[in-house]
């Protein structure tokens, strides 16, 4: 059999696969194993997590804050092992959502749904607004020297510009994404990489006993949790493998390995590049006192010219992830709409015949993304509502997978399985998830700070004594609570499917009430 007929029987496999769960095949299906891992890695990118809130852990524990990073990447990497095998058994887009969809009530997976929309809505905020803090570094070293790059409207300007770039591409099809996103993968990975090495061998100002250098500052539990905030920003969407299992070739056994993939691979080089960036600090006192990122790690030790390379590479690398983040949550929006689940779901759900994407919802989620730029305060700001409500969606959908293991879920097997082991990973999983939410939740200046401790760049009136992500969460919860009460419950949903021979949706079919 040739490669071509081959290809095309996979596809005939691939999309009679997905019709056995009532839909058709309306995504252009074209994403391999490694473009499935390049976009949930991207989705996390290390670089870009990194550049928003490497200062927030070095000011609050000093170089000791590295040891975050393999405590949130173990339990992160026990989360993906119990979505790994949930997304072996429902290849579908929406990830979070579809998950719960088959395994819980309606009203529980809707909610889910929501939490997840909003928080990856939110994420792409964040992460737009990050690109400025490498790419205005670099702008200034090729002689853009206007460009202030601690400059909020600057940065708010190159942001906006992002955001509309990124919506076109998307626009113009997953494709055209995956090869920009995959090129930028390989980019990311080496050049963080060799970047790294290089500051390990030519500019280790620091020596590796800076891993146990605080600086001074005070290292106890308190602390430690309040530094974790920049891991658990980073090493968070690899389920992106899952939510583009539509557009996936084989995605049963592809979106697993993909999911757990990324979690590995981002741990690896993110983990090598911050050490390389913490040892090449030339001074650690001064670096914690004026709160260095990496740009200034870099630009201390490097000529301009390389100095800028570095951060042009780091640039293309937030500049994948946004484009990555941005695919993920309009497939989240375009499966809820396909099931009827959105406000306007007619127009969201509509695929364009010539592109194969749903171009309302690229539009939709797009605008939406943009409204924290209204009082615009800074990318760490936004992420901290973003990094929360992530965890709280995942959270969510850690609790019906558990739920479902303790009615005997799986029965059938799929080609990712835990087996004996999936109710211990996901009892861990919820344990460390809770623990997370509650780290996220603590009202501290560091994390979860109040609008009035954000010295003036964000205000919202009678709020600014709220802890900022208690008021995001509560505000996101009533709208959805006020839109499915109203409408939502009446609307009549898609019924849920299941292929015969899987098991048969634990939430009945789904069907709407009377209205």
């Amino acid at each position: 059999m040739s490669s071509g007929t081959q290809a095309s029987s996979g596809q005939e496999r691939d999309s009679a696969d997905l019709a056995r769960f009532g839909y058709s095949q309306e995504l252009k299906r074209s994403l391999g194993l490694f473009s499935s891992f390049a976009v949930a890695f991207s989705y996390i990118s290390p670089s870009t997590g990194i550049f928003t809130l490497f200062a927030l852990g070095l000011t609050t524990i000093g170089g000791v804050f590295i040891w975050t990073w393999p405590v949130v990447a173990l339990g992160q990497f026990i989360v993906a092992l119990n979505f790994a095998e949930v997304s072996s058994h429902y290849p579908v887009a929406g990830s979070v959502f579809q998950w719960t969809k088959y395994l819980a009530s309606r009203s529980y997976s809707w909610f889910t749904g929501w939490i997840y929309l909003f928080a990856g809505m939110l994420t792409v905020t964040a992460v737009v607004a990050t690109l400025p803090l490498a790419l205005i570094p670099a702008l200034n070293g090729l002689g853009w020297h206007s460009l202030n790059a601690a400059s909020l409207n600057t940065q708010l300007v190159v942001a906006l510009i992002t955001l509309v770039v990124i919506t076109v591409l998307n626009i113009y099809g997953v494709r055209l994404v995956s090869i920009i996103n995959n090129t930028g993968v390989v980019f990311e990975i080496l050049g963080m990489f060799v970047f790294a090495l290089v500051l390990m061998a030519f500019h280790n100002h620091q020596g590796f006993g800076v891993v146990t250098n605080s600086a001074g500052l005070p290292v106890n539990g308190s602390t430690f949790l309040a530094a974790m905030f920049m891991s658990l920003f980073v090493i968070y969407g690899f389920d992106t493998a899952s939510t583009l299992s539509e557009e996936t070739k084989d995605p049963r056994r592809a979106a697993p390995k993909a999911v757990l993939y990324s979690v590995i691979g981002a741990f690896i080089i993110g983990g090598v590049f911050l050490l390389g960036t913490l040892v090449a600090i030339p001074h650690l006192g001064v670096a914690v006192k004026n709160a260095w990122g990496p740009a200034q790690v870099i630009e201390a030790n490097f000529s301009t010219p390389f100095a800028t390379l570095y951060l042009l590479v780091v640039s293309a690398a937030i500049f994948v992830c946004c484009l990555s983040i941005l695919a993920a949550t309009i497939r989240l929006c375009f499966g809820m709409s396909r099931d009827n689940q959105l406000p306007m779901s007619g127009v969201l759900s509509k695929v364009s015949p010539s592109l194969h994407t749903p171009v309302w919802s690229c539009v939709a989620v797009a605008a939406i993304a943009a409204i924290p730029f209204i009082q615009y305060s800074g990318a760490g700001i936004i992420a901290i509502a973003a990094t929360g409500m992530i965890y709280l969606s995942y959270f969510l959908g850690n609790i019906v997978i558990m739920r479902a293991r303790a009615r005997g879920w799986p029965r059938t097997s799929a080609p990712f399985r835990l087996g004996r082991w999936g109710m211990l990973v996901n009892i861990v999983a919820l344990i460390y998830g809770g623990a997370m939410l509650i780290n996220f939740a603590w009202p501290r200046a560091a994390s979860n700070p109040k609008p009035n401790q954000t010295n003036g760049l964000l205000k919202l009136g009678f709020l600014d004594g709220i802890p900022i992500l208690w008021t995001v969460v509560v505000f996101i919860v009533l709208l959805g609570a006020i839109y499915y009460l109203a409408v939502g419950r009446t609307k009549e949903f898609a019924p849920v499917i299941a292929p015969a021979g899987d098991d048969a949706p634990l939430a009945g079919t789904g069907a709407a009430p009377p209205a």
